[in-house]
């Protein structure tokens, strides 16, 4: 690949760190967040609502970059992104920290889809295993540097500037993409799907409201969740008979039933973004918590997870570029990672922090093996023209996971909490985090058995093209960064 895409790359790869550092360095703060700002049970609502809302608008930034162009639509989500850390900086209230963050998932949901998009139209499918290292080091430096900078500027400077942080970085990025990023000039004249959109965003935000509130606010039998269980299904059912027949839906059915390698991986993401999320969250609360560590080092602690996705991922990129196989990675992933997160269940006060760093390792190594793969092999089973949205769809289903997953895993933890006599204790803690990672081993398990299912067909040297007799417009060719 020429090295002036490379740089382009980098840039793309920049706005990545910036939506992933955020979450890494929110979930650190966390602790000394709720202390100044108080609302300790609205605690998995500054995440909740970031993925919620994360999740909603993806699969809209995702379709307008195919119909508006990518490089448009990726710059006003960082510039929307900005904006919301400006203000969760700002929060003099949790209400207004959560109000704040939502605007921040609205940037974060185009961040993604673009991201992912415009990396799949600059490298073919064959040839990303090579820079998988690339992206890999986003997200290790994201993972592992984000508590680390959490930790760091919430000890010695504010908690504020846990948010601010991303202003300086939000505008080097801006620059940068607006320099390098040369893409086709693309304007199409088509009717946006705003009852699809509507609908969409009513079955995900009941979905995730119902798991949130369920078990907590209200009893998971009470006509309120029930409620929401009639909407998320009747938003759901309208909005696949919408997709059918509009001219440009948000989200093409076709993309589900033209390869089932789609689906599968779209599964093994959901499951990928609830664990990655619940252990970014709840991990560094159990090592502050029940092991007293500082917010800095909870940050460090966190290495022994993110190094082995780093190592690994680059090492599976390079295999399946080389090889063109790919189907074996997500399957000893998965189990992978059932395994170290059911040895993480295990956690207890007295458990060696060097023992609990062997067990997130093994969780690392199997996050490596399915966090990018599963990408790939999703993006390779679409064409050029479904590729935004394919995109999106990867990023939707990892944010749904994570709101989800996190939404479950609070109210089992609040579940524990409440089971001590309201009583912030030590056991309490350990109870709660039980739960979540024996959960969260189940879904691993569920995600391995949908990895066997996976067909291992050639990957592209070329980007994926679209058919000629297609009515639609066609997306952006392979774009020039020179």
């Amino acid at each position: 690949m020429p090295r002036d895409v490379r740089w382009v790359l980098l840039g793309v790869m920049l706005a990545m760190l910036l939506s992933m550092l955020d979450n890494m360095v929110v979930s650190t703060a966390m602790p000394t967040i709720v202390g100044d700002l108080g609302g300790m049970a609205s605690l998995s609502w500054v995440v909740t609502i970031y993925a919620l809302v994360t999740a909603v608008t993806t699969p809209v930034w995702g379709k307008f970059g195919d119909l508006f162009g990518r490089k448009r639509m990726y710059l006003a989500s960082i510039a929307f992104f900005m904006a919301g850390s400006a203000l969760c900086g700002a929060a003099a209230s949790m209400g207004m920290l959560i109000a704040a963050r939502a605007l921040q998932g609205i940037g974060a949901g185009g961040i993604g889809a673009g991201a992912f998009a415009l990396i799949a139209s600059l490298v073919p499918p064959r040839e990303r295993g090579k820079y998988q290292g690339l992206t890999a080091s986003v997200m290790a430096i994201g993972t592992i540097g984000g508590p680390l900078l959490g930790g760091f500027v919430t000890d010695h400077l504010s908690w504020r500037w846990a948010f601010w942080i991303n202003l300086p970085l939000g505008l080097i990025t801006l620059v940068w993409i607006s320099v390098l990023l040369r893409l086709p000039a693309q304007r199409v004249k088509a009717r946006i799907d705003w009852t699809g959109i509507g609908l969409l965003g009513a079955a995900i935000s009941a979905l995730v409201l119902g798991t949130t509130w369920g078990g907590d606010r209200y009893a998971w039998g009470s006509w309120q969740i029930a409620a929401l269980g009639v909407v998320a299904a009747l938003s759901l059912a309208g909005f696949i008979a919408v997709e059918r027949r509009v001219a440009e839906p948000v989200l093409p059915l076709r993309i589900f039933t033209g390869h089932r390698n789609f689906p599968l991986s779209i599964g093994i993401i959901f499951a990928v973004g609830a664990i990655t999320l619940g252990a970014g969250l709840y991990l560094p609360l159990f090592q502050q918590t029940v092991q007293g560590a500082s917010a800095a080092n909870s940050g460090l602690l966190m290495v022994p997870m993110m190094l082995p996705v780093l190592v690994v991922s680059t090492i599976a990129g390079k295999v399946m570029s080389a090889s063109g196989r790919y189907r074996i990675f997500p399957i000893v992933g998965t189990a992978l990672m059932a395994i170290g997160l059911a040895l993480l269940a295990t956690m207890s006060a007295d458990t060696p922090r060097l023992l609990i760093g062997c067990y997130m390792v093994i969780l690392g190594a199997g996050l490596g093996q399915c966090m990018q793969m599963a990408g790939t092999i999703a993006q390779n089973s679409v064409e050029m023209r479904d590729l935004g949205v394919a995109s999106s769809s990867l990023n939707l289903f990892r944010s749904v996971g994570g709101s989800i997953g996190v939404a479950i895993f609070s109210a089992l933890f609040n579940h524990a909490l409440s089971s001590h006599n309201g009583h912030v204790e030590v056991d309490s803690f350990v109870d709660g985090t039980r739960y979540i990672f024996l959960l969260a081993a189940a879904l691993a398990a569920v995600a391995c058995v949908a990895a066997f299912f996976v067909i291992e067909v050639p990957l592209r040297k070329g980007p994926p093209t679209a058919k000629p007799s297609t009515p639609e417009p066609a997306a952006d060719p392979t774009p020039s960064a020179s």
